[in-house]
């Protein structure tokens, strides 16, 4: 998670006096028809720049998943005029971080700059989306890597699991499939493929832009016309919206390992959904809390059943699906589940206690902070919450709302989300009564 939800922080203060709030100078800038949230911090000589556009794996064409992954890899494989080697050493010359990437539903870009280096920074940025040169040699490379790496992750249980669990959750829909493609989707992906991908993604329309660091609102202006204004007209097509999650039940994969991997999950919310916070506060006590949740004590704790346990909401397409995980040995796999299910319908049926509210509202408030540490990490989590549609002041509010969220809600919002009947799973091992 990021700014909406941090996964870890330091000791908490289980008081139950939640700390001040926290909220960023966010400052909006519009620039050429794009508009770009600015947190303007002069203590150190750097900027970080992160932006995206919807699209990334969803718009794959069917059999050859894994394409627009392919394609940001090769993004910093050279472009213009410099193969790859010159187009990474023009990089480290500079000491520059450049960066794109392809998730189910976004497009995403970045790079991180001393202030003096903006300038190489933003034309080699413009030179990868506008010119990619997409050799045969890096075409071939990068093939390789993305193909060893599929076949890598179906040598794990865990592998395996995830793999299965997003097939049978969402089964039309491009969500469920493999984000980064199979040994036989990448092996299907041609250049012209790539730079089919490369056109229908990379438009002048549809960007959310964020920045951070020792840049001026005037100088942000400049640099958002310099770096976009050569990509064609026009936005990426429209993402598919994401069907209901399919409660699809029990899954077993047959996997010879001494222990299995688990994937469990079922619906959560829209992004906008009233009950957005709340919900990430059930799940905190729930799953999400370490030590501190009630999964962990009763699998781990309670029952050494195995090493950890947890779950949380998974963002993609603007919506949220609960999503967990655990390991064990085999024969401990079905008390395993056995217990989580009773945790789930537990929380369902009675909701939390007061106490247990504080605490996750106390690490909810008190951890946010952290994921602002840097100014790379401050435009990626401006980011998160612009493609979660939230508005500019979502951060200086969410301490209170937090806050005011009383126990009855919580109970009633686990009544609500919560389904421990259709909760789904995929075991991957030699699960002993399954």
């Amino acid at each position: 998670m990021t700014a909406e939800g941090p996964r870890q922080a330091p000791p908490r203060d289980t008081s139950g006096a939640a700390p001040a709030g926290f909220s960023l100078p966010i400052q909006v800038i519009e620039a050429g028809g794009i508009t770009a949230w600015l947190v303007e911090d002069h203590a150190v000589p750097v900027v970080a720049l992160s932006w995206s556009w919807g699209g990334g794996a969803v718009l794959d064409l069917a059999g050859q998943e894994g394409t627009a992954a392919m394609a940001a890899a090769l993004l910093t494989e050279g472009a213009g005029p410099l193969r790859a080697v010159e187009f990474g050493d023009a990089l480290r010359d500079e000491a520059i971080s450049l960066n794109f990437g392809a998730e189910r539903d976004s497009f995403e870009g970045g790079f991180r700059a001393l202030a003096d280096a903006l300038p190489e920074a933003v034309r080699l940025a413009r030179l990868a989306m506008t010119a990619p040169r997409l050799d045969t040699d890096a075409v071939e490379r990068v093939q390789a890597r993305a193909i060893a790496g599929a076949r890598r992750v179906l040598e794990t249980p865990r592998g395996q699991a995830g793999r299965a669990f997003w097939a049978a959750a969402f089964p039309n829909h491009p969500a469920g499939r493999p984000t980064n493609g199979t040994a036989e989707s990448l092996a299907a992906v041609t250049a012209e493929g790539i730079r089919a991908a490369l056109d229908r993604q990379l438009r002048h329309e549809g960007l959310l832009v964020c920045a951070a660091g020792a840049i001026t609102p005037e100088a942000l202006r400049t640099l958002l016309g310099e770096l976009f204004a050569g990509l064609p007209a026009g936005a990426p097509p429209a993402v598919p919206p994401l069907p209901a999650f399919r409660a699809f039940g029990q899954q077993v994969l047959p996997v010879a390992s001494p222990q299995s991997a688990v994937v469990f999950g079922q619906e959560g919310l829209p992004a906008e959904d009233p009950d957005w916070e709340a919900t990430q506060v059930m799940l905190r006590i729930l799953a999400g809390g370490g030590f501190a949740s009630r999964l962990m004590h009763s699998v781990r704790e309670q029952r050494g059943l195995a090493y950890g346990i947890g779950a949380g909401l998974d963002v993609m397409f603007r919506r949220g699906v609960i999503v967990g995980s655990v390991a064990t040995e085999n024969a401990r796999v079905a008390e395993t589940l056995s217990v989580t299910r009773e945790e789930w319908r537990r929380m369902a049926a009675e909701g939390p206690s007061e106490a247990e509210r504080a605490d996750a509202v106390a690490f909810l408030t008190g951890s946010l902070p952290l994921q602002f540490t840097d100014s790379r990490r401050v435009a990626e989590s401006l980011l998160t919450l612009r493609q979660n549609g939230r508005p500019v002041d979502w951060l200086a509010g969410r301490a209170a709302r937090l806050r005011a969220i009383p126990t009855e809600r919580l109970a009633r919002v686990a009544a609500r989300v919560l389904a421990p009947e259709a909760l789904a799973v995929v075991v991957a091992g030699q699960p002993v009564g399954l």
